[in-house]
């Protein structure tokens, strides 16, 4: 059996949550080098705020900025995908432009999605 190249320590309890944080922190800015993801951020930034004020009940503001955060979600996960296809190398392959494919899906889903119930919450209340 080989052994791993650079085996990361096995922390545990809190030490695991701290740099488990920093993991974190770090694939955050790992997202914002891509482009998509540094747009839907920016856009996140005036949504948010703005969920609380369209939002007429406590459900409907929950929704709308969890679609918001589930849309940065999907994206960061896209990228996930990508990152570690174009890893395992540089050639094109059926299988990895498919598995790309069906992530930039999920972020398309997902932005039709947000921007659908947005726009309703937006008809909602010019109408009312």
């Amino acid at each position: 059996m080989t052994q791993p190249t650079s085996a990361k320590p096995k922390r545990q309890g809190l030490s695991r949550v701290w740099h488990a944080f920093f993991y974190s922190v770090d694939g955050l800015r790992a997202g914002w080098q891509e482009p998509a993801f540094r747009q839907e951020a920016v856009l996140a930034v005036l949504l948010l705020p703005a969920a609380w004020w369209l939002g007429q009940s406590w459900t409907e503001t929950v929704i709308l900025v969890g679609l918001v955060i589930a849309v940065l979600v999907v994206e960061l996960l896209n990228t996930a995908v990508e990152s570690a296809i174009d890893r395992v190398g540089p050639e094109w392959h059926a299988q990895s432009k498919r598995a790309k494919d069906i992530g930039s899906a999920a972020v398309l889903l997902s932005l039709l999605l947000c921007t659908g119930v947005w726009l309703s919450s937006v008809w909602r209340w010019l109408v009312a």
